[in-house]
């Protein structure tokens, strides 16, 4: 699997808005071949920060980046950010998730 953490800093005043600017590339994104999960997260040590935490098949990123969606993401967001996001990518040897040996709930 390729998993990927990406940070976006949001410029403050869209800061609350971003989970609908990013909507149509999240959908697009999670609607494709080879993508297992899509999921944004804002951060808990600064609101002006989302969290996308990424993870494809390993032929699936190369798609994803060639996607209209995707492209339209490149070009649309830099507008509504503080700065360049800051990124993780890795091919890692797992296919998905599994429950946490250390915690348990039954």
């Amino acid at each position: 699997m390729i998993f990927i953490v990406v940070k976006f800093p949001v410029k403050p005043e869209h800061a609350d808005a971003w989970p609908e600017l990013v909507a149509d590339f999240t959908a697009g994104t999670r609607g494709e071949e080879g993508n297992l999960f899509f999921d944004w997260a804002r951060s808990l040590d600064d609101p002006n920060e989302y969290v996308l935490t990424e993870g494809f098949a390993d032929d699936g990123a190369e798609a994803h980046v060639n996607s209209d969606h995707f492209k339209a993401a490149v070009t649309d967001l830099p507008q509504y950010l503080a700065h360049t996001p800051k990124i993780i990518s890795e091919k890692i040897g797992a296919d998905g998730w599994g429950p946490m040996g250390e915690m348990q709930v039954d």
